[in-house]
């Protein structure tokens, strides 16, 4: 067995906490190993810092962008110092603009995925397929298993925190005087929406990022879907036992979707298809096929505007602006936080990986540990820290391994956060959404069955993707 300084492992735990979302180009210049000067452990203090007040945003109220667009900075200003010293004076320039480049291409394809996501939100699409549900008069064994179902399928499109968020509000409407229902309910929901993510490029960030790295094409990620709805069913499963006899009163509850939301889904799903064609066949950034479909909801928003003023014209002989649809108001409303976090990740990464913190994480856990092991751990890491760093960290590293490692790291990546309430944004979003009834130690009490289900999607993907194994992925 290999044996590794204890500076070694401990730069390898800071890296594999990093958040980071960047990858050098093809023709990018290497970084120069400045992991043991002054400016280097100076940069992985400040990140350290930085990341402690992201994992205490619960606690402290600190949006969890501030740090790390704070320390993105600082790890900049530390890198062209350090480079300075051996003569690179334009290099870290170089590498910086790479990083920026990564950033716009995901910063444009979220925002506009975001605002397809908050215009169905407020054309009550998703209060439509919710009244329905409430309205059927289902069993609490039938709402648990069809609002899992209904979650594994609607985040490859949603994410999965609108997905869980949609469900969970299923499951309180029909049964909110059943706490240990609604708790067993929302874990299973958790599980089924971080599954259901891992096998689309559009169900994680994650994913979306592996996918725009060129690493796993969109046809390639349907291989995980089996070991993805393994994952949700073994957990599943044991649950369903724990579910309650019954049938609680059904609602009389009717919600009409508003003008243009049917089109407006239509609209989506072609822009999917726009994304996936221009990174296909054309060999463009998807980011470009959104960005047109955007121009098209944004053009349909215009039409949708005009009839809604002739409605309420017609009505009322006046027109209330804040009742008349404005697409640029749901552009608004995209969860910006999130977006400038995600910005902070890929400097800070960048930053790190120009110092020579990533190459050196990568030689001691892949190398050491093997990529399978590794892989695995990535994703128990996803359970403690955010998927996107531990992710990103992956993929600026990015280890020599095959497509059918790759495939591992996106699936365990994508579900590892189920085994913990925090280990997700759709965890999360239902401790808040049930406070005190669907909580952190409620969670935990299950860990051990979606641990089961986390083993057994990766035996299954071990074993029904093995000839993967031998396929090799070239540098981005």
């Amino acid at each position: 067995m290999k044996r590794y300084s204890a500076q070694a492992l401990a730069v390898a735990a800071l890296t594999l906490f990093a958040p980071a979302l960047a990858h050098a180009s093809a023709i990018a210049p290497a970084p120069l190993d400045l992991t043991g000067t002054g400016y280097g452990i100076a940069a992985i203090l400040v990140f350290t810092v930085a990341y402690i007040l992201v994992v205490a945003e619960e606690a402290i109220h600190l949006r969890k962008s501030k740090p790390v667009m704070v320390a993105a900075a600082l790890i900049w200003v530390l890198v062209p110092l350090a480079y300075q010293a051996h003569g690179k004076v334009d290099l870290p320039g170089e590498l910086l603009r790479d990083n920026i480049l990564e950033y716009a291409e995901l910063l444009l394809f979220l925002l506009a995925a975001m605002t397809y996501i908050n215009t169905l939100q407020e054309r009550r699409v998703f209060d439509a397929l919710r009244a329905w549900l409430v309205s059927r008069g289902f069993t609490l064994r039938g709402i648990f298993w069809i609002t899992g179902l209904l979650g594994f399928f609607i985040s490859p499109l949603a994410d999965n925190l609108t997905t869980a968020l949609l469900m969970g509000a299923v499951v309180l409407a029909v049964a909110r005087d059943r706490p240990q229902f609604v708790a067993v309910s929302y874990i299973n929901i958790v599980v089924a929406a971080n599954a259901g993510g891992a096998f689309s490029p559009f169900g994680d960030i994650t994913t979306l990022m592996v996918w725009q790295k060129h690493i796993v094409t969109f046809t390639q990620f349907f291989n995980l879907f089996l070991p993805a709805l393994v994952n949700w069913l073994v957990p599943a499963v044991i649950l369903s036992f724990a579910v309650p006899r019954g049938r609680p009163d059904p609602l009389a509850e009717e919600v009409r979707i508003k003008r243009g939301g049917l089109v407006i889904i239509g609209l989506f799903l072609l822009t999917i298809g726009a994304a996936v064609g221009f990174h296909h066949f054309l060999h463009l950034p998807p980011m470009l096929g959104m960005m047109a479909g955007l121009g098209l909801l944004k053009f349909y928003g215009y039409f949708i505007k005009l009839a809604e003023r002739r409605a309420l014209l017609a009505a009322n002989g006046q027109v209330d602006e804040s009742r008349v649809f404005d697409v640029f108001a749901q552009l608004q409303r995209a969860e910006w936080d999130t977006l400038m976090f995600f910005y902070g990740v890929i400097l800070c990464v960048g930053g790190l990986s120009a110092l020579g913190y990533l190459a050196l994480a990568s030689s001691t856990v892949y190398n050491g540990l093997g990529p399978t092991w590794a892989n695995v751990l990535v994703g128990l890491l996803s359970a403690i820290v955010d998927n996107i760093p531990v992710m990103y960290a992956v993929l600026t590293m990015h280890p020599d391994m095959s497509l059918g490692q790759w495939l591992l790291v996106t699936l365990t990546a994508g579900v590892g956060g189920s085994l913990l309430s925090i280990g997700s944004a759709a965890g999360v979003g239902l401790m808040g959404q049930a406070r005190g009834v669907y909580t952190f130690f409620a969670h935990l009490r299950w860990t051990w069955a979606i641990a089961l289900g986390y083993a057994a999607s990766i035996g299954v993907h071990l074993w029904l993707n093995a000839a993967q194994m031998h396929v090799m992925v070239g540098a981005p």
